[in-house]
């Protein structure tokens, strides 16, 4: 038998670290080649780690939130032969100790009490080992709660991911909110009081680690470099959602829903042709902006890890339901983690939108390198003046921030206001 030494392998694009996100495998398990080894990040995408070798794990290069270099020891394992190194006693000594122990770069895990590290009486059974009360659920794992329980963990601040169902496929109940509740806080009040009221004295450490860091570096770093300055115009949108639903009923069985979304791609092209140096790429080392005739369109979506931004490509080539459907597959390929480094690269400009709780007003982070983010609010009912008479109107702001090294306010204004006309007169996004 030997020993086989997988390093971390160069992914390309000048990567010279990444972040190990999750382990697939443990210390004793056996893996044939082309296994999944180990999920790791780097600034763009996810990426598997496949084992060319098949063998007995024996040791593991370090704990998931680890940022490692390339180059660096990722996994030993046992295979038949030879295998890559030849393992000394006191090399094997120092890779168990590896093994045991968390790299500097992660905090160890709180120690965990387990059946065989509590004496048992004897002629006893030891209880099984129960998950902990803190322990996240495994990558792409959903909480299974009904509409109450998610409204009872809403009131009471708890995330649901972090909690486990004693029902049936893991479904949360009441109960489980209530117990979780009671070990996150401590001791409950005293009898009569309103538990609305006890005093809460638990803590939660939660590592910042995956996407989550990556999107706390990258706004960061957006927020240090970019002098940002948000627009914020409100916009008739009663045509164009009447448009909308006439499409929908005319070509909705057929060609699939539109949303807003769709039309408002459509009126984003056509305002980027008349302000090409909004629909561009600032890179501030070299002094260069680069300005785009292609609109790769990235379209900001919410994920239960964190916010992703994957990139319609060619926007300007595409039709409302074609513009629809990529949104959605994208949308999905990034919930699921699925997307790929292409799908989540080279965008020119971005779309951010909150749905219904898109709000009055906000102020989008820019997607650096671009110069421009156009934030889409919340659409709603409103009485305006028109033609002397007040009329219920659809209403809804756009806030939309710019890159003020490279992007004018006047400019920036120009631009809006081109934006909101293609809205506002939706028979113009089909006028050449």
């Amino acid at each position: 038998m030997g020993i086989h030494v997988i390093k971390m392998p160069d992914i390309g694009e000048g990567v010279a670290e990444v972040e190990l996100v999750a382990w697939n495998v443990k210390p004793g398990d056996l893996v044939v080649e082309d296994q999944s080894l180990a999920d790791v990040m780097t600034d763009k995408a996810t990426v598997e780690i496949p084992s060319p070798v098949a063998g007995k794990v024996l040791a593991l290069g370090g704990a998931a939130g680890a940022i490692m270099p390339v180059g660096a020891e990722l996994i030993r394992i046992e295979v038949e032969g030879e295998g890559s190194v030849r393992e000394t006693p006191a090399a094997a000594a120092q890779a168990a100790l590896r093994a045991k122990t968390p790299p500097a770069s992660v905090a160890p895990p709180p120690a965990q009490i387990t059946p065989a590290a509590v004496p048992v009486p004897r002629g006893a059974t030891p209880a099984p080992a129960q998950p902990s009360a803190f322990a996240p659920r495994q990558r792409g794992e959903r909480p299974l709660a009904s509409p109450a329980v998610r409204k009872l963990a809403w009131d009471l601040g708890i995330e649901l991911q972090y909690v486990r169902g004693s029902a049936a496929a893991g479904r949360i109940l009441r109960e489980d909110v209530d117990a979780y509740a009671a070990r996150r806080s401590g001791p409950q009040p005293a009898p009569g009081r309103d538990a609305r009221y006890a005093q809460l004295q638990g803590e939660e450490s939660v590592p910042v680690t995956g996407l989550r860091r990556l999107i706390a570096q990258k706004m960061q770093d957006a927020k240090r470099r970019i002098p940002h300055f948000t627009y914020v115009e409100e916009v008739d949108v009663t045509e164009l959602d009447a448009l909308r639903l006439r499409l929908n009923v005319k070509y909705g069985s057929e060609r699939g829903r539109l949303t807003l979304l769709p039309l408002l791609m459509r009126a984003l092209v056509l305002a980027l042709r008349e302000f090409p140096q909004i629909n561009a790429r600032f890179d501030d080392e070299a002094g260069v902006l680069t300005r785009f005739g292609a609109v790769h369109l990235g379209i900001a979506t919410q994920t239960d890890g964190g916010l992703m931004v994957p990139v319609v490509q060619h926007a300007e080539a595409r039709d409302l339901w074609s513009s629809a459907a990529e949104v959605a597959r994208l949308a999905e390929a990034a919930r699921t983690g699925k997307a790929t480094r292409e799908e989540l690269t080279g965008s020119t400009i971005t779309i951010t939108s909150l749905g219904a709780l898109g709000g009055i007003v906000t102020t989008p982070i820019i997607n650096q390198p671009e110069v421009a983010i156009v934030g889409v609010n919340r659409m709603v009912e409103r009485p305006m003046i028109r033609g002397g008479m007040v009329a219920a109107r659809q209403m809804m702001n756009l806030s939309s921030s710019f890159d003020h090294r490279v992007v004018d306010g006047m400019d920036a204004a120009k631009f809006v206001q081109t934006l909101r006309g293609y809205l506002e007169s939706p028979a113009a996004l089909f006028v050449e």
